[in-house]
Order: C-alpha cells, then sequence, then structure tokens
C-alpha cells in the first residue's frame, strides 16, 4: 500500500474510532481506553458500563455486513488475546463481565453498535 494511501486509511480510522466513542459515550459508555496496544494486538476501544466491559473492534465500510465480515477469525483472535492482557492487569477483573463489540462506521449514518459481534474463546 502506497504511502499516502497508508496516511489516509488511517485518518480514517482515527475519525472513525473518534465517532464510536462518542456514540458509546451518548449510550452511558466510559472509554477506559482507546488503541490499546500489547504485544499480542491491538483493542480500537475499551468501554464500560457498570460492569460490563467491551472490547470493541471498530471498523469503517459502505455496509453493515461488509464491517461484520471484517472482524474475521485471525482478527477475532488477535482482539481475544489482547483483551486477556488487559483484563488481567485490572483489579477488579473477576467481577467484570467482557463483551466483544462491533461499531460500524458507515457512510451518512449515526455509527451503528452490535453488540456480542463474536464469542471469546
Amino acid at each position: 500500500m502506497p504511502a499516502e494511501a497508508r496516511r489516509k486509511a488511517y485518518r480514517l480510522g482515527h475519525r472513525g474510532e473518534w465517532f464510536a466513542a462518542m456514540a458509546l459515550r451518548l449510550k452511558g459508555y466510559r472509554i477506559l481506553a482507546r488503541r490499546y496496544r500489547t504485544k499480542l494486538g491491538e483493542i480500537d476501544l475499551i468501554a464500560r458500563r457498570g460492569d460490563v466491559v467491551a472490547i470493541v473492534e471498530v471498523k469503517a465500510r459502505p455496509t453493515l455486513e461488509q464491517a461484520m465480515d471484517a472482524v474475521g477469525y485471525q482478527a477475532q483472535s488477535r482482539i481475544e488475546h489482547a483483551a486477556d492482557l488487559w483484563l488481567g492487569r485490572q483489579p477488579d477483573h473477576a467481577r467484570l463481565s467482557l463483551r466483544f463489540d462491533l461499531v460500524a462506521i458507515l457512510p451518512r449514518r449515526w455509527p451503528v453498535h452490535v453488540e456480542n459481534v463474536f464469542q471469546g474463546g
């Protein structure tokens, strides 16, 4: 991928994550981390409401179906391993419920929040 295309994709991703975070805040979530990086992978957003922690993948795609399809098995595995590392560092980890969500950034629409887009193993 050429450098300019990579920069454009990076900016689009940043903007999408910002919109996703705003949409989740309006639904009562607190954003705990953005672009949380571990040696095993990156989590776009970590959001919490009560004892539920949503590990959120943000995808900007033309349709909801394409956004959901973009979270394949390899991505799920990477996200799940990174989430395990994050959860292990939380002092109240025993009482937290972990969920894997998707926020789809679609053209000319409010971000679509899909809960439990995949089940962690």
